[in-house]
């Protein structure tokens, strides 16, 4: 199990992340990684072995081009599954507004969300969401890319609590007071 800890943004201010925090403390934002085989059936596993059970979920993504090929191979494999997509929605890593893509998230009652994009604009939409809609992000499993002690840090304390997510080589990973604890992929005994 692996720990990873930052400094909290500071929760009193508005939901967006000041340029001195996206830049100074945490570096520039790291671009997503194309999404592997193991992460995808780990997102998967994520939705399908916890109760009540998951049918219907929301997409949300970055703009970026592996971002949306996630989502979409996301989408077609949990079709193909039975499950639903009610909808998908896209941010750029930037916007002058983060209400109307945190509406959009939230429009709809999944069962679940599901996330893949870039930490500063997920963090971004984080703060958004647990400041003016009713997002869960007990409800909701994300992609490897945000699985950086960075993201806790820059939503701010408390607001992704409950987040869980899968990594690159088909582990998991959760955040709780802060901290985003990694857990490496068991194999099946046979």
């Amino acid at each position: 199990m692996t720990h990873h800890h930052s400094a909290p943004a500071n929760p009193s201010r508005s939901p967006r992340i000041s340029t001195a925090d996206q830049t100074g403390r945490f570096g520039g934002p790291a671009a997503p990684r194309p999404h592997t085989d193991a992460e995808l059936a780990a997102v998967i596993g994520l939705l399908t072995s916890g109760r009540p059970r998951v049918e219907t979920v929301v997409i949300g993504h970055g703009r970026d081009d592996v971002s949306r090929a996630t989502a979409r191979a996301f989408a077609e494999a949990w079709q193909a599954r039975g499950g639903a997509v009610l909808g998908q929605v896209d941010w750029p890593e930037d916007a002058a507004s983060w209400l109307r893509p945190a509406r959009r998230l939230t429009a709809q009652i999944p069962d679940a969300w599901v996330i893949a994009a870039a930490v500063l604009g997920f963090a971004q939409l984080a703060r958004r969401l647990r400041h003016s809609t009713d997002f869960d992000p007990a409800r909701t499993v994300a992609f490897a890319a945000l699985d950086d002690p960075r993201l806790p840090a820059l939503a701010g304390p408390g607001t992704l609590d409950g987040l869980r997510g899968a990594t690159a080589d088909g582990g998991t990973w959760d955040i709780h007071d802060g901290w985003i604890t990694s857990r490496q992929r068991t194999e099946p005994s046979g």
